[in-house]
């Protein structure tokens, strides 16, 4: 219901306009009144109505100057002007500040409803196409995203021509052209022994996709589960190094005075001049990245930088059961990837120095990455020999410790077949997670308000987490499959009834119809009318 405001310093007039009028039986409210701008003015800040009617001829402040005020702050609101018929110049000259209309007193109530309607209809217009514009940026955005990470992963794979690459960034806002380039990869944690959905995690990531946006050198990547990639670039003046030292101060700072809770860390590749070198760095910043399982957080480490060995010495004479970070190994196994195992594997061995050359000490580390897997893999509901007949089991196989190499070679198939297994979990649960959004898609399809949060939320999942869930599993986005839902809904009652076409798109979740037809048009090739004459 939209909110009406009437200002008028003549009492008499005020009130009949107030009460010779029902104005909640005409759709609106009315929100409040004052004798004069200067008063009306602290009140209209508190009500925010929709619509302003003002007397021009005031003490202490005029209308003009009220619907200036007005209009310089909150622009959406609409002013009607009542003016005698010696101020009729000086109510045509207020059309400059942004008045929508006026009358000439004496105004009956007749008169000023209907333009008090006409007024009515553009502001519910001008919503209208808001939330157009809204809806269809949202929806182009979630579509860019996901291009932009395919981009990346063509970007740092090597699989296209420097000319091909160049014009795709360009077609999604990613200019690459620049002197230098470095590859940082991020990503935020929720802190302490806290797992899965974070609020605190979004609006930080919220606000660090922010920062990175108001720095031209910097095109950011979300990569979903494993955070971002930013591509550094040198364009101007200033060096790669100080555009570098710049963005990993903003970083560390943005996440946190977003929450003193949160936990972060970084990896960056070494620069290089080439674009078609972004994969070597892209490695380099993975490499770094790694450490991320091994090494406390709230750091970003450079490639060739590395720390070496644990964050406490240990000595191989004090080794003992404890000796070992098993939580490493086992963040590892939760939430590692198979791409990523020779890099944590290589990070791993690197952190216990000269002590990987003694024999038993390689046994003793194998052992126990091993019989980590299987503690895992048994969580998950497989038997203690699922892994064993995966990739051998370790008991039988003292070959594999007698170099460096041959521990991490069986280790990296002892990894591999570990993470594959969760992953065939996961499966399992997000095939559940999936039947859930589904069915609360298809059972509120029709409110306008259902977005990816509220889905997420649903399955008690963070937003970034079921998007990029829901896109590898049913190989669409979620806005996709929403409209393919709302557009087979829509084509069964304009084939089924004889709902109007604004009926149909309310019905299904638009309150737009003309979004309605356009959507339509774009996903079914033709019209709601022509669908419905089957033109």
């Amino acid at each position: 219901m939209l909110k009406v405001f009437l200002v008028e310093d003549e009492i008499i007039i005020r009130e009949g306009i107030k009460n010779n009028i029902d104005w909640e039986r005409e759709g609106f409210l009315f929100a409040g009144e004052a004798g004069d701008g200067e008063l009306a003015y602290p009140l209209i800040q508190k009500t925010k109505p929709d619509i302003l009617i003002t007397d021009i001829r005031m003490p202490f402040m005029d209308g003009l100057e009220l619907c200036r005020l007005v209009r310089q702050e909150m622009p959406e609101i609409k002013c009607i002007v009542l003016s005698g018929y010696d101020e009729f110049e000086y109510a045509k000259e207020g059309i400059n500040i942004g008045i929508t209309d006026y009358l000439v007193k004496p105004v009956s109530g007749a008169q000023l409803l209907e333009v008090v309607k006409k007024v009515g209809r553009m502001v519910e217009e001008e919503r209208q196409q808001k939330e157009f514009l809204e809806t269809f940026e949202r929806e182009r955005r979630e579509n860019v995203e996901l291009e932009k990470q395919k981009f990346f992963r063509r970007l740092v794979s090597g699989s296209r021509t420097v000319s091909s690459l160049l014009k795709e960034g360009r077609e999604l806002g990613m200019d690459l052209a620049a002197n230098r380039y470095r590859i940082v990869l991020f990503q935020i944690f929720a802190g302490g022994e806290t797992e899965g959905y974070s609020e605190a995690q979004n609006e930080a990531g919220r606000a660090v996709e922010e920062m990175a946006e108001k720095m031209p050198e910097v095109l950011s990547v979300e990569l979903g589960l494993e955070g971002w990639a930013f591509i550094l670039k040198e364009i101007g003046e200033r060096s790669l190094e100080q555009i570098l030292f710049e963005f990993l101060e903003k970083l560390r700072k943005t996440v946190e005075t977003a929450d003193s809770n949160l936990e972060y860390f970084g990896g960056v590749g070494k620069e290089t001049e080439r674009i078609s070198e972004l994969g070597k760095c892209f490695e380099e910043a993975n490499s770094a990245f790694a450490y991320r399982y091994l090494k406390k957080r709230n750091r970003i480490i450079l490639s060739g930088e590395e720390p070496m060995g644990n964050d406490e010495e240990m000595e191989f004479g004090s080794l003992n059961a404890g000796g070992l970070d098993r939580r490493a190994i086992e963040q590892f196994l939760k939430t590692g990837l198979k791409s990523q195992t020779e890099d944590f594997l290589n990070d791993y061995f690197r952190s216990f120095g000269k002590n990987v050359q003694s024999l038993l000490f390689r046994q003793y580390v194998t052992m126990d990455m091993y019989f980590a897997a299987v503690a895992m893999t048994e969580q998950l509901g497989y038997d203690p020999g699922e892994l064993a007949a995966r990739c051998g089991n370790v008991q039988d196989m003292s070959s594999v410790f007698a170099t460096v190499a041959q521990a991490k070679g069986y280790l990296n198939k002892v990894l591999e077949a570990a993470i594959s297994m969760r992953e065939e979990s996961s499966q399992t649960t997000y095939h559940s997670l999936l039947e859930k959004a589904r069915a609360y898609i298809e059972k509120n399809y029709d409110n306008e308000g259902i977005s990816l949060n509220t889905v997420a939320a649903s399955v008690n999942l963070s937003p970034n987490h079921f998007s990029t869930i829901f896109s590898q599993e049913t190989g669409q986005t979620f806005i996709e499959f929403l409209t393919s839902v709302r557009m087979d809904k829509a084509k069964e009652l304009l084939r089924g009834t004889a709902l109007k076409t604004a009926e149909v798109a309310f019905s299904v979740g638009y309150k737009d119809p003309h979004y309605f037809s356009y959507i339509f048009k774009k996903t079914q090739g033709c019209t709601p009318r022509e669908f419905r004459s089957g033109e």
